[in-house]
């Protein structure tokens, strides 16, 4: 009995997937990752890891990285992606979502957003730090740390 209702519910799992990522909703997801600029995102972040490798690995020619780059798919990203995005938001939602993110503002979300996250995360770790420096002296105010 247990394993017809473990096969049951592996069937009904495996035709609720096909169903969620064959929907127009997938094809909506996709075109909302599009306009959110998902694809240009990460490839500004390949292009630093590149970029950092080369630093770390200065024996490697340049034609290799070159070529590496060339290999990587943003369209099998926005693949993997887009099944996501169906699954925790409707058909209706992508459509108003996709709208905005069309919209003059949303435009101006998407080409801000990189420069909002660097500076917010510099913010972040500086704020880290002094949190950091506050738990330290107040641990040694009370005899926790020693010098």
């Amino acid at each position: 009995m247990k394993r017809i209702l473990l096969v049951l519910a592996v069937v009904v799992s495996a035709q609720s997937f096909a169903q969620t990522t064959s929907s127009p909703a997938i094809a909506h997801a996709k075109e909302l990752l599009v306009a959110m600029g998902t694809a240009k995102n990460a490839k500004q972040v390949i292009e630093m890891m590149v970029t950092s490798y080369k630093q770390n690995m200065p024996e490697v020619p340049a034609v290799f990285w070159d070529e590496f780059q060339k290999e990587i798919s943003m369209d099998e990203l926005i693949d993997l992606v887009a099944p996501i995005y169906a699954k925790y938001y409707t058909d209706d939602e992508l459509v108003q979502l996709i709208a905005f993110y069309k919209s003059p503002l949303g435009q101006k979300l998407t080409d801000k957003l990189p420069a909002i996250t660097q500076e917010s995360f510099a913010a972040g770790q500086e704020w880290g730090k002094k949190i950091g420096e506050k738990v330290a002296g107040k641990l040694k105010e009370k005899g926790y740390l020693k010098d």
